[in-house]
């Protein structure tokens, strides 16, 4: 069901500094680091810590939802617009995460990044 999740940071340096610590005694590291995020996990970037300009008090989390393929993706961005939620990204491949990733985002009626998310390309 939940593929990866995601926190923001204020100081991303303090956060990446604490969870490279806390995370490695239980087995975990830094699996990817695209600059304004950091991903851990053991194979895969399962949890991630990001940043971004304008980042308050309040800040958003970040769920990842497993979709089956492509077809999925794009169904769940059409049905989350139609029950109120707001675009963020369209459905497209991410090909800085990976060659066959492919995801959409929306912002839930609670202010919350959500996104589904298959790694099996645009098929």
């Amino acid at each position: 069901m939940i593929d990866h999740l995601g926190i923001n940071c204020t100081d991303l340096g303090r956060a990446a500094t604490f969870y490279d610590r806390v995370l490695g005694v239980l087995g975990h590291r830094r699996v990817m680091d695209v600059g304004v995020a950091i991903g851990y996990g053991t194979d895969a970037p399962d949890f991630w810590i990001g940043t971004f300009d304008g980042v308050g008090d309040n800040r958003e989390v970040h769920v990842a939802f497993t979709a089956p393929d492509a077809a999925t993706v794009r169904a769940w961005h059409a049905e989350a617009l139609a029950a109120g939620a707001e675009s963020l990204h369209e459905p497209r491949l991410w090909p800085e995460y990976h060659p066959a990733y492919y995801g959409a985002f929306v912002r839930d009626t609670e202010g919350n990044n959500i996104e589904a998310v298959c790694h099996t390309g645009d098929s």
